[in-house]
């Protein structure tokens, strides 16, 4: 009799929390989606705007050695020490996110990259203060780094738990477009800054200006960012208190083999990524002696396919499945990066085209289902923790050493070829994880944090339900 009592009670109090993001589900899931793609937009801005300028003038700018080729080096080693950093801010920012929420993580992140991005903007050069340059733009680039770190997860988990169940490869791919989103940004605005100066002018100052527009921008996604609402998937974990002490341990402990997986799976994309918009600028521009307005005009075009394809295959994820989309996506990288330097290596601006048209596409076969994939993978109270690690492991490994090895690999050999057999090496691993990986599509994100979680904290409880 006391039953029938309790059940009234338990309700009122759980609607008045759901409240929110149930007033109208697909409304309250686009305005995440959209809020997090332009979040997510910015901060790629801000890493991909260093990627450029390491490639064209932080080697001349930030390091004193005669040989322009060992500056670009040093300049492409300070890019990778963002990445070294991007899993302690995945490991930090995990921890807290799916202690205390998705959101206060999001706003840290932004102002963390925005602010380092910004101060990069301001930076004496190696000829000004000497060793200070480099030592001050490797300390902020690994602020930067840490910022984008904890970014990703939030805004994906963010866009996934909000959007309904059969969409959530298309929603979580709103993330994703902020890669392509911010390459374009990025690129347009040194295009405009670049044709609009001089060499001179441009080497001197010129490069500043997209690191201090990255303030007005921050404020922009800082705005947007503040008026969404907390992951309904996270309030109702909080609300059964399911909450782990250490996330991060318990996702490696219970779930390492997926940490890997994920990880592994996303070696190619990371490579290709970062060869295609960082280091096919420096290499296209300093050895084939292509125009620097030419090859970041001809990114233009090959990135708004790969946006493009980003939300076809994210959407086809939802109706065959995450995994079929991926092992696609990675087999067709695999066959690409076997011959994309060898198109680009011909120097005729036709097959250079066509190598860049071909493979952004591509890449955005295996980057629109991946966000939805890799939090589909970890239960709710490691979630955070779980896709962070996996990104950011998957990152390292694969994309923040790729611009100094193909440039140390072109040092040696004087041949793309060896940097073809490194990506190709790298495809084959990941097709071997996404081929491992289990199917995710059809899991129930909401049940999964009632029912498995609750039962592990609350055993007693569940037993009398």
């Amino acid at each position: 009799m006391s039953q029938p009592t309790t059940e009234p009670t338990t309700e009122p109090t759980t609607e008045p929390t759901t409240e929110p993001p149930t007033e109208d589900r697909s409304v309250s899931a686009t305005r995440v989606a959209v809020a997090s793609a332009i979040g997510t937009t910015i901060e790629w801005y801000d890493f991909f705007i260093y990627g450029t300028a390491a490639a064209l003038v932080f080697g001349r700018q930030f390091f004193s050695a005669a040989d322009p080729v060992v500056g670009t080096l040093a300049a492409f080693a300070t890019f990778a020490v963002g990445f070294i950093a991007r899993p302690i801010g995945g490991v930090v920012m995990g921890h807290f996110g799916d202690k205390i929420g998705r959101k206060s993580m999001l706003v840290l992140s932004l102002m963390l990259m925005g602010g380092a991005t910004f101060c990069i903007g301001l930076l004496p050069t190696y000829a000004q203060i000497g060793v200070w340059a480099p030592t001050l733009l490797v300390a902020l680039r690994f602020v930067q780094g840490i910022g984008l770190g904890g970014e990703w997860g939030g805004a994906v988990l963010m866009t996934v738990e909000h959007a309904p169940e059969q969409k959530r490869g298309l929603f979580g791919s709103f993330v994703a477009l902020g890669i392509p989103a911010g390459v374009i940004l990025s690129n347009l605005i040194f295009l405009v800054i670049s044709t609009s100066s001089s060499n001179k002018t441009f080497a001197s100052w010129g490069w500043r200006i997209p690191f201090l527009l990255s303030a007005i921008l921050v404020i922009v996604g800082l705005i947007i960012r503040l008026k969404i609402a907390e992951s309904p998937v996270f309030a109702q974990a909080q609300r059964a208190h399911t909450e782990r002490k250490l996330p991060v341990l318990d996702v490696l402990r219970d779930h390492g083999g997926r940490v890997a997986l994920a990880a592994g799976s996303y070696l190619t994309t990371s490579a290709l990524g970062y060869v295609v918009i960082v280091y096919f600028v420096s290499y296209s521009t300093s050895v084939l002696h292509l125009p620097r307005n030419l090859v970041l005009a001809l990114l233009l075009p090959a990135t708004a396919l790969q946006a493009a394809s980003v939300i076809v295959f994210a959407r086809w994820s939802d109706r065959l499945g995450r995994r079929r989309v991926l092992i696609w996506g990675s087999v067709a990288m695999l066959i690409w990066s076997a011959v994309f330097f060898a198109l680009v290596d011909t120097k005729n601006i036709w097959l250079v085209a066509i190598a860049l048209l071909v493979m952004m596409p591509l890449h955005g076969m295996y980057l629109g289902p991946q966000p939805a994939m890799f939090s589909e993978l970890f239960p709710t109270t490691v979630r955070y923790s779980g896709a962070s690690l996996a990104i950011q492991i998957g990152t390292v490994l694969g994309g923040g050493v790729v611009p100094f090895v193909a440039t140390a690999l072109y040092r040696s050999y004087r041949s793309s070829v060896p940097i073809t057999i490194y990506l190709v090496v790298l495809c084959v691993i990941s097709l071997v994880c996404v081929i491992a990986i289990r199917e995710t599509f059809h899991e129930n994100l909401a049940k999964e944090t009632a029912g498995r979680r609750a039962t592990r904290a609350s055993g007693p409880a569940t037993a009398t339900r």
